[in-house]
């Protein structure tokens, strides 16, 4: 992918930083959006750049259309029409059904679901006018099993499964793959806080016995952005170390 313009949202840390400075490694340009945290942002910049590509870093949120809009506008100002897409950006809010605020149900869709929608919408048309492109969304095994206190993240990831599916449909006469990745449980700063008993519990659902390393994801991803990957699409590849075997 040498020199092609790949656009990360949610790239700020944990699994978007590492699939941030892989494509960056495989020799594509990277743009990062990213929410609040600007010097985890600064510091994946400057591993992208280590790793040899041009990278800029955009602060905004994608469940903003007003955002969304200036995201484009400032990639393609950067480095032009943005051909492949990472739609990593996530949030939680975490609660079992009978206390969950509505406010809580609608700002993880919002982010997770609507903010894919968004960014999505902001890059096909580039793509089609160049008859490439490759569009990448990060759900969760959530979204596949489910989880007790996540109706609404599960909600959102479970959406961006058929959204990604339908988003295949509509574009791959057009040299245009969409695709999804389930991570299961993975080591970030998440996972880290977890007390050990919760962990263990965790573990004893994961037929490996480990929590996978964010490298792991974006070595699927890689592999999906690619030219390789040109007959894979509207496909949900889990790497969660075999939790929800298909």
């Amino acid at each position: 992918m040498e020199g092609r313009v790949a656009l990360v949202t949610g790239g700020g840390r944990g699994i978007g930083r590492a699939i941030a400075v892989k494509l960056a490694e495989e020799g594509a340009k990277v743009a990062i959006s990213y929410r609040s945290n600007d010097a985890a942002a600064e510091e994946t910049a400057e591993l992208v750049r280590k790793a040899g590509a041009g990278c800029e870093i955009f602060k905004g949120d994608v469940a903003s259309s007003e955002a969304v809009e200036a995201l484009m506008t400032g990639v393609g100002e950067a480095f032009g029409s943005v051909e492949i897409l990472v739609n990593n950006a996530g949030t939680t809010r975490d609660n079992i059904l009978m206390r969950m605020k509505e406010a809580e149900f609608e700002e993880v869709l919002a982010t997770n679901l609507k903010g894919t929608y968004l960014c999505t919408r902001g890059v096909l048309r580039g793509m089609v006018r160049a008859r490439w492109g490759r569009i990448v969304n990060i759900s969760s095994v959530v979204g596949l099993l489910g989880n007790a206190g996540q109706a609404n993240y599960a909600a959102s990831k479970a959406g961006m499964i058929g959204f990604t599916k339908s988003v295949a449909r509509e574009v791959a006469g057009r040299g245009i793959t969409a695709n999804a990745v389930a991570p299961g449980y993975v080591e970030t700063e998440l996972t880290g806080g977890l007390p050990e008993n919760v962990k263990e519990q965790i573990l004893g659902q994961v037929p490996v016995g480990r929590f996978g390393e964010p490298e792991e994801i974006a070595e699927v991803v890689a592999f999906l952005a690619g030219d390789g990957a040109a007959y894979v699409t509207g496909q949900t590849i889990a790497v969660d170390g075999g939790m929800a075997m298909q």
